[in-house]
């Protein structure tokens, strides 16, 4: 095979002119002759058995032209590329301009290319960084949800229903004497002060005994998410059949050794201390990356081709559909189940898609300015990290993924860190606006990632006739 030009014809776009010899393109007949020998059938001869020469006589000499070029295509778009010298991302379009067993094959093939790429001002990126800090208030808060966890609820007998108590009630809700939909439940549990009901139910159950039949009144909120009970009054008859009330441990050392592997309170709390301090230090460094990954795609400049767009967009659900597998799910009853089809799909994939491709584009190009490659160690033990991972012998990582894309994702971590490094920590601002302009920035860099990793779909959360009364909650 011959490359005889490779032309821009356009932004990140090639032609490549392809020449085949008489002698590759007869090769490949002959290499495809005896198996489409057998879909003819030729007068005189068993199907199978005629030979090549009688065949093209009868059929054309151009019989075998097809299923030769489809032979010859892959290797043939390999060595194109290859000889090519371009960065290649994606395959265009391949057409046959001349064929002929005595001048062999003429071809066009276009593909696309990775973009020409800039980054400026990627060091030194102003970051904002709180300060971590766990106060013994932290530690209190923390071992009462532990607290929490480990109360017993215990019946109530001798007072009334207080705040904070789990009661037992029959409701039956009605507005100018008609019930109306989900106002009704029996036997419902409802914790008095958690606020799961409109305004003013819970607290005209607070004072009520056990045995006792009452009315509640209230009115609906204007924004209430039932369009015909907005803002209407409304009583609720209930009847009161059980007071239960959480009973929570002592805080002492015999609770610590129930519920965690610490003898004294004092060495728990201390456990406690140094796990908050963990993860907020881990979170207040991930608020970091996300800031400077957030920088790099602001700074990346580059046209982006759109198969590039389209290509990690595929990946991604490919990654998604995986797993959707490993929770025995496939993503065909996904899209039923939630109502979507593969092409809105791929529109709530296309944004982040997008943003990655620039992400990888402007760290690459970063790695190259600052000469930054992983060392034969680094991809040694990546390899053995990820066979661990998955459970199976290293070999076969290596048959999985390649050391070149391991490579890229080892170098693009490495940039990160570099750039982590090199970043400006709360840069000083003018006493005025320093605080004004400081929140706004790091709340867009959160709200661009969360946009960047949001779930493929949401489920609603269903209702059920108990929740009538509830007021409803933003989101």
């Amino acid at each position: 095979m011959e490359l005889t030009s490779a032309n821009n014809i356009a932004v990140n776009r090639y032609e490549l002119k392809i020449q085949i010899s008489a002698e590759e393109l007869n090769n490949a007949i002959n290499a495809v002759f005896k198996r489409e020998s057998q879909k003819l059938n030729i007068p005189g001869f068993r199907k199978g058995k005629a030979p090549r020469a009688f065949i093209e006589k009868y059929y054309g000499e151009g019989v075998f032209f097809e299923a030769a070029i489809e032979h010859m295509y892959r290797p043939m778009i390999l060595e194109a590329v290859e000889k090519s010298e371009l960065d290649v991302v994606s395959i265009g379009n391949f057409n046959v301009d001349e064929i002929g067993k005595e001048t062999g094959v003429a071809a066009t093939l276009t593909v696309v290319t990775k973009p020409e790429v800039s980054v400026e001002d990627y060091k030194g990126i102003p970051v904002i960084k709180e300060p971590v800090a766990v106060t013994e208030g932290d530690i209190d808060h923390e071992i009462e949800h532990v607290r929490e966890r480990n109360a017993r609820t215990v019946t109530v007998e001798d007072r009334a229903a207080e705040n904070g108590d789990i009661v037992e009630i029959d409701f039956d809700g009605s507005v100018d004497g008609v019930p109306f939909d989900g106002g009704k439940a029996e036997n419902y549990e409802l914790t008095l002060g958690a606020g799961q009901f409109i305004p003013g139910f819970e607290d005209q159950v607070v004072g009520h005994n056990v045995g006792d039949e009452f009315d509640v009144n209230v009115t609906f909120p204007e924004d209430y998410h039932a369009e015909a009970l907005k803002g209407k009054a409304a009583v609720f008859k209930i009847k009161l059949h059980e007071i239960k009330h959480k009973e929570l441990p002592e805080v002492d050392d015999e609770f610590v050794k129930d519920v965690s592997e610490f003898d004294t309170l004092a060495e728990y709390r201390k456990s406690i201390e140094e796990d908050l301090t963990k993860r907020r230090t881990e979170a207040a460094d991930a608020e970091v990356e996300n800031q400077v990954v957030e920088a790099v795609i602001a700074k990346t400049q580059a046209e982006i081709p759109d198969e590039m767009v389209e290509n990690e967009t595929d990946e991604m659900i490919n990654s998604f559909a995986y797993r959707l597998q490993s929770q025995g799910l496939n993503l065909e009853t996904y899209l039923k189940y939630t109502n979507m089809t593969t092409d809105t799909l791929r529109e709530q994939y296309k944004e982040a898609a997008a943003r990655q491709v620039r992400l990888r584009l402007g760290l690459e190009k970063i790695a190259q300015l600052e000469e930054i490659k992983p060392t034969e160690e680094e991809t040694a033990a990546e390899y053995a990290r990820l066979a661990e991972e998955y459970g199976m012998p290293e070999d076969n990582v290596k048959n999985l993924i390649s050391a070149e894309n391991l490579n890229a994702d080892i170098a693009n971590r490495k940039v990160v860190e570099f750039l982590k490094e090199n970043a400006v920590i709360n840069p000083e601002k003018p006493a005025e606006d320093s605080k004004e302009e400081a929140k706004p920035a790091k709340k867009t860099a959160r709200k661009s990632t969360r946009k960047s990793t949001k779930k493929a779909a949401e489920e609603a959360p269903a209702e059920t006739p108990a929740e009538a009364p509830q007021e409803e909650t933003a989101e």
